[in-house]
């Protein structure tokens, strides 16, 4: 694989619903066969038929339940047994939740944390052995803002976010030479569903400029990529606020 071409085989989304993951896909899907992975899979007839507009070869809707990880081996299996290698692998299913409620109730709050972080390490770990045995592959992480330095204003989200963060760097370490990349992408503010009715905090972007520097990321064989590029040099100036400051940064 060149520095300006993407992985060789299938397209995987898993949350095949996602703004974000479906413009990622949009730029992947020419001449290619997509793989959209959601629960409710019968039910993606608008998404499918994006990719086909897009140009994708041919799409296919998978069954997907990221909570349910005893699921996940035969699931990322079935996937590449039934529609060819996994290409390139977008992991774009996560929750923000209710930071009030999971204050007060540790179900809700494990319950973020289950999809953020740990369904996300079951995937990446079976993406990842899949991959290695073909020595070939990239997989796109989303980290976020949220992560690099965890607020009292969403701690449950940021936090899992942070443990994503540092897996998904610590396996980027691990494929090194193994021909296969994973693209950690770090986006501030997302205005999109997953946020509609929130203030967008400063240095906010949309679904498609994310996607536009996944895609890029990916051509480059990037391992990092912030969005907007800007927030790089922001976070490491947050990074060095006092704690009684940081304590009353917002969202």
């Amino acid at each position: 694989m060149s520095d300006t071409d993407y992985a060789p085989g299938s397209v995987v989304l898993l949350g095949g619903r996602s703004e974000i993951g479906l413009e990622v896909a949009q730029r992947l899907a020419p001449g290619r066969v997509v793989v959209l992975a959601s629960r409710r899979s019968g039910d993606l007839e608008q998404e499918r038929a994006a990719m086909v507009d897009a140009g994708a070869s041919a799409v296919h809707c998978v069954e997907f339940d990221a909570d349910r990880v005893a699921d996940h081996p035969a699931v990322m299996s079935a996937i590449a047994e039934q529609y060819g290698p996994i290409g390139v692998a977008v992991l774009a299913f996560g929750v923000l939740g209710d930071q009030a409620r999971a204050e007060q109730d540790a179900g809700h709050a494990l319950a973020v944390v289950h999809t953020d972080y740990v369904a996300q390490v079951s995937v990446l770990t079976h993406l990842a052995n899949l991959m290695r045995a073909r020595a070939s592959g990239q997989i796109v992480v989303f980290s976020s803002v949220a992560g690099a330095r965890v607020r009292r204003a969403n701690y449950v989200y940021g936090s899992a976010k942070a443990g994503l963060d540092g897996f998904a760097s610590g396996l980027s370490d691990a494929l090194h030479g193994s021909g296969v990349r994973l693209l950690l992408v770090r986006p501030g503010f997302v205005i999109g569903r997953m946020t509609e009715g929130m203030k967008p905090a400063p240095f906010s972007s949309t679904p498609q400029q994310v996607a536009d520097a996944v895609a890029h990321g990916l051509r480059k064989g990037s391992e990092r990529v912030w969005v907007p590029g800007l927030l790089r040099p922001v976070i490491f100036g947050m990074r060095l606020l006092p704690q009684f400051v940081w304590r009353r940064m917002p969202r």
